[in-house]
């Protein structure tokens, strides 16, 4: 019995690579993609919760006896975003609470016992040394900048052994960040609660 041959199909059309097959294929991978973007992003999106910069602030400077510090009374418009008590470069424990400005900035200000310079360094993305400013208390902060990151930084190092080195630092304007550094209050590390930031 004579077996029946199927003549053989050449590929398909739209299996070739050619340039108008490619570029229809991208446009459903970006449909696709935007279809997911929108709808997971609206179906997720809340309102986040307030963030406890204060609480943390007085609980971490309890914990490790020192007197982090974070802004209070800032004008309307800062929003606390973030806070953080981690392990950073040379494993050394950093205090961090961040802020996005009325105008969508951000600006942190983080804080580390006996820092070196590398540490400062990679926290300040070597922003390169442009100035000092002094602010109401009489504290001379060193000015940063690493313009091809937008990254702006004061940076108040002191010498000597168990002093906390300080840096505001972010997207912010300079005006920005002296504003935020004239805010910053220490908390008390024996008390029992952070200062009002009301």
């Amino acid at each position: 019995m004579s077996e029946t041959s199927v003549p053989s199909r050449g590929a398909s059309h739209y299996a070739k690579g050619t340039a108008a097959n490619m570029a229809r294929s991208m446009v459903v991978i970006a449909a696709i993609t935007l279809f997911v973007f929108f709808v997971v992003g609206r179906t997720s999106s809340v309102t986040p919760a307030t963030v406890d910069v204060p609480g943390a602030a007085q609980q971490h400077a309890t914990q490790a006896q020192q007197p982090f510090a974070y802004p209070t009374d800032l004008p309307e418009g800062w929003t606390a975003t973030s806070v953080r008590y981690v392990r950073s470069k040379g494993d050394l424990l950093m205090w961090n609470a961040g802020y996005t400005t009325p105008d969508g900035q951000y600006v942190s200000v983080q804080q580390a016992v006996d820092a070196p310079q590398d540490w400062i360094n990679t926290q300040t993305n070597n922003g390169a040394r442009t100035g000092t400013w002094t602010d109401a208390d009489g504290t001379e902060w060193l000015r940063r900048d690493r313009e091809g990151k937008v990254q702006r930084s004061l940076v108040d190092d002191p010498s000597g052994t168990g002093e906390l080195t300080t840096l505001v630092t972010g997207t912010g304007s300079w005006s920005q960040l002296e504003l935020f550094a004239d805010h910053l209050t220490a908390v008390d590390p024996a008390a029992g609660s952070a200062p009002s930031s009301s």
